[in-house]
């Protein structure tokens, strides 16, 4: 017994210093870690390996075959080029071009350089990471890898159940190995399931590291002043460009053995207009692409999925309106000559415009039936369901994609300063949480200036938004009047235009223009805001690349919801809303006199503006997202030909194709917002906007494809553990819907007025009926006017009565001031807005509370493979320790549960 508590005091001591040798390694190592580290002073910049094409245009590889390419850059060769720049400008960036590789290299990393087949200018330096760099940054970077073989059963959810019919075929795309990871750690490299070396790191994995390695390689040195990354280098013309290599082209397979051809087949199962029906290979997208594309197209799934019961009812709300135009009371006495055609309406505007009839419009009337109606209220109140419904249950399957694609911690553990936050760090503080003092690029006053400017701008830029609506609102203002006075008579002139003359309407036509107008304006100035919002955030220097794109989303979001949103707004809420009467219009700017509504109501308009919207950004975005690529490389291919006889690389067919954008997803991200915002804000106007999103977004999924597959070269792989910002903005949008579609139906709709008759007018004491009915709604919708009451000045050329408001008339008291009617009107307004809104809210907020953002399932998953991965990892060192000490101190006739009991009390000690 003495004997063996001697050994295990041996041991404890031996331990100790192994332990602590190992700690002191970590520290050293860790220190020495070459990012950002420049070649030593005075040290020759070692010249990059030349190579010449091997003839093989699929290879991946290193001229031997061996090592693979992870990256790709690419220069215009100085001595050839034809350039009148200036010989400083040439020698300067030969110079920073060539520290920057001998940086690399002193890093670790072997490069490789070829000159082009088709341009003997161009330069193509391959970039190769050996196994060890990649270890090394793996470790930086937290990057979770496989330690075993995880054989647990997987959890199937409602929503896999439903779509697993339509998935590609697991023959063709084959169902990816599942294992227990665990975040790389170089010195535990025999804890993971590394059964070839060269296969051990992705693809995706080996070019982001490399990635992160060439955006912090130095290139100059000036004094204590160091400057690295080589997107500098490309915004220099340093590099023409830098991308990682597509693994095949997209329509023919690769002749490599090994090639795993996943190009080819996300064209042909996913990309190709053929397999419009199936649903999206997402591990595949995933693997090939990054998980930040990979969530993109998994949000865009869901929603399309989720969009097609929304677009059935509305689709149900849009023919139950249609059927029903013919049989509206109120629309039957509008087109009624004996009703209508008797009412003489009071003009519209001053002097020129004539008195009209009301049956003029009749087919305005029909129209507006079949969007204000009562199926409409309840298409409203299920839109405002369907929303949450979306949000939540979008919540539970990103929660499952976050577990299979292993990203639940990715923000902890893996995000990285940005390289650009790193170089500007001069200031110092103490961290907060490790009471450590730290780098950082600004001070508190700093930070508060930076940000300060960044609302400033963008405060600037929404009003100058809100100016441009301005603007819209006195050219409708103005083009009124001449529509009213030119339009009516060239319609009457002109036998050719007979059939219009139902149809197009001074309001119609003044609509249709500014719509048009509006969505000019929009263009042009998201075009320029573009930049203005990537210079301010630059400004703010945030820390990471998420706060980055959380920061800028913001902003475009504002940008862009005030662009897009404004005019609908002002339809919706403010235009005909203070008109005043006949007798005392309202004007602006002295002289222009306040627009009315339609005479078939300003929800017909909002509609309008809706569809012309919609549908000219839906175009707009098609062309700037397929036409502009396809045609660039077509041009560029052209521009670049060369004889049949020569075989060009896979680097230099990359090199063909359209570089992605600095932004990445945020425009798709954006159009599907914007899009979700019409849907969900305004969808009590115009029921059939989720029908258009829903064929939109079945085109918009294979289109986005087709470009990123076909058009673009490979993008860095980055990791993404949700939406980013898009999430909150949504749920910012879902909640503003519901205010809106209350506020359309109560206060741009006919809905509240038509049911205050219903109940209340058409029956005593304000009726001589008995019965609840809509007969006679037209006539008590309309009050007089007495035409001596007019000013000289805008005195019309005719005679007679009537117009749209509820005042009295000019015989009462009070005449001209608003009726009892006006008052019951408001009132019924004020409640139903509030009644509904606390109803969809209340029901929103309990749906919410029902549904848990994480499967209860799920958690138990996460939970236990957490729990297994720590005893595989626990027994994994076990083992590996007893064999190294199994020589030096005999524990073979020790179990594991006693040398798992040594290292616990070894490292107590080292704590205590």
């Amino acid at each position: 017994h003495s004997r063996r508590s001697m050994t295990h005091m041996y041991c404890l001591l031996n331990l100790s210093f192994i332990v602590i040798f190992c700690i002191c390694f970590f520290l050293v190592y860790s220190e020495e870690l070459p990012t950002y580290k420049s070649m030593p002073k005075g040290q020759a910049v070692p010249k990059v390996e030349r190579a010449e094409f091997n003839g093989n245009p699929d290879s991946l590889f290193f001229n031997d075959g061996k090592r693979r390419i992870d990256f790709v850059l690419v220069y215009e060769d100085e001595s050839k080029s034809a350039s009148e720049k200036k010989g400083s400008v040439m020698r300067r960036r030969q110079r920073r071009r060539e520290f920057f590789e001998g940086s690399l290299m002193n890093m670790g990393v072997e490069l490789e350089a070829t000159q082009s087949v088709v341009d003997e200018k161009l330069v193509y330096v391959k970039v190769h990471m050996p196994f060890e760099v990649l270890c090394t940054y793996a470790e930086v970077l937290h990057i979770k890898l496989p330690i075993q073989p995880n054989d647990l059963a997987p959890q199937s959810s409602a929503y896999n159940c439903f779509t697993h019919h339509f998935y590609p075929s697991e023959d063709v795309i084959a169902k990816e190995a599942d294992f227990f990871t665990a975040p790389f750690q170089k010195d535990q490299l025999k804890c993971f399931w590394v059964k070839d070396r060269e296969q051990f790191f992705t693809p995706a994995m080996r070019s982001r590291m490399a990635y992160y390695i060439l955006s912090r390689a130095p290139y100059d040195v000036k004094g204590n002043v160091k400057k690295f990354g080589f997107n500098k280098l490309l915004d220099g013309g340093v590099y023409k460009a830098a991308y990682p290599l597509h693994d095949c082209r997209f329509n023919v397979k690769s002749k490599e053995p090994d090639c795993p051809n996943e190009r080819f087949l996300l064209y042909n199962e996913w990309a190709h207009p053929k397999s419009f029906y199936k649903m999206q290979p997402l591990d595949l997208i995933r693997k090939y692409f990054g998980e930040k594309i990979g969530m993109y197209f998994a949000w865009l799934g869901f929603y399309t999925v989720m969009l097609t019961l929304a677009a059935a009812v509305g689709l149900g709300c849009f023919i139950y309106g249609y059927t029903t135009r013919e049989t509206s009371t109120w629309s039957k006495e509008v087109c009624d000559p004996r009703i209508g055609g008797e009412i003489v309406m009071c003009p519209q505007c001053d002097e020129i415009c004539p008195y009209w009839r009301l049956n003029t419009t009749c087919e305005s009337s029909k129209r507006l039936c079949i969007f204000d109606n009562y199926g409409t209220l309840v298409f409203a109140i299920f839109m405002s369901v369907w929303v949450t419904l979306f949000l939540e249950f979008w919540k539970r399957y990103q929660a499952e994609l976050e577990h299979d694609w292993d990203t639940v911690e990715f923000l902890q553990q893996e995000e990285q300063l940005r390289p650009e936050y790193e170089a500007k760090c001069i200031y110092e503080r103490v961290n907060p949480v490790t009471q450590e003092t730290e780098k950082v690029p600004y001070t508190a006053c700093g930070k508060c200036m930076r940000v300060s400017c960044g609302i400033g701008t963008v405060l600037f830029w929404v009003l100058l938004i809100i100016a441009s609506v301005v603007g819209v609102i006195v050219y409708r203002l103005a083009m009124f009047i001449t529509f009213s006075s030119k339009l009516r008579s060239e319609l009457n002139n002109r036998k050719e235009l007979e059939p219009f003359k139902e149809y197009v309407t001074p309001q119609m036509a003044t609509s249709i223009t500014a719509s048009i107008i509006s969505f000019i304006i929009i263009m042009i100035l998201n075009s320029v805001y573009e930049k203005v919002a990537i210079w301010i955030t630059d400004f703010e220097l945030p820390r990471t690349k998420t706060e980055y794109e959380n920061s800028l989303t913001l902003k475009m979001f504002l940008f862009q919801f005030v662009n897009y949103y404004s005019s609908c707004f002002y339809i919706a809420f403010f235009k005909g809303k203070v008109v005043g009467y006949p007798g005392q219009p309202v004007y602006w700017l002295g002289s222009l006199r306040n627009e009315e509504c339609d005479p078939g109501g300003c929800l017909t308009e909002l509609t309008t503006q809706l569809s012309i919207i919609m549908t000219g950004k839906a175009v707009w975005n098609n062309i700037q997202e397929v036409l502009l690529p396809w045609v660039k490389n077509l041009m560029f291919r052209h521009c670049t030909q060369v004889g049949s006889e020569k075989v060009i690389p896979r680097w230099e067919q990359d090199y063909r194709l359209q570089p992605i954008g600095k932004l990445g997803l945020f425009y798709e991200y954006l159009e599907m917002v914007i899009q979700f915002g019409f849907v969900t804000l305004f969808v009590a106007s115009f029921p059939l906007a989720p029908l258009l999103a829903l064929f939109n977004n079945l085109c918009e999924i294979r289109v986005d494809a087709w470009k990123i597959t076909t058009q673009f070269r490979r993008v860095v792989p980055e990791k993404a553990q949700d939406i980013g910002a898009w999430q909150p903005i949504l749920q910012g949008v879902a909640i503003l819907a519901v205010a809106t579609n209350a506020a359309i139906i109560a206060f741009t709709s006919d809905m509240i007025p038509r049911l205050v008759y219903y109940w209340a007018f058409s029956v005593s004491p304000y009726s001589d009926g008995s019965d609840h009915t809509m007969t006679g709604y037209i006539n008590s919708s309309l009050s007089v006017f007495n035409i001596a009451d007019f000013k000289k000045a805008i005195r019309p050329s005719e005679e007679i009565t009537p117009y749209r408001d509820f005042r009295h008339p000019p015989s009462h008291p009070n005449q001209y001031d608003f009726s009892i009617y006006h008052w019951h009107v408001i009132a019924a307004k004020l409640a139903f807005m509030i009644v509904v809104e606390h109803i969809v809210y209340f029901t929103k907020f309990m749906l919410s509370y029902m549904i848990p953002d994480v499967p209860e399932a799920l958690k138990e998953q996460i939970k236990r493979e957490r729990y297994l991965t720590q005893v595989i990892l626990h027994e994994t060192n076990i083992k590996h320790f007893k064999e190294l000490m199994k020589p030096i101190y005999g524990l073979d006739n020790y179990d594991e549960e006693d040398i798992g009991m040594l290292m616990t009390l070894v490292i107590h000690c080292l704590i205590g």
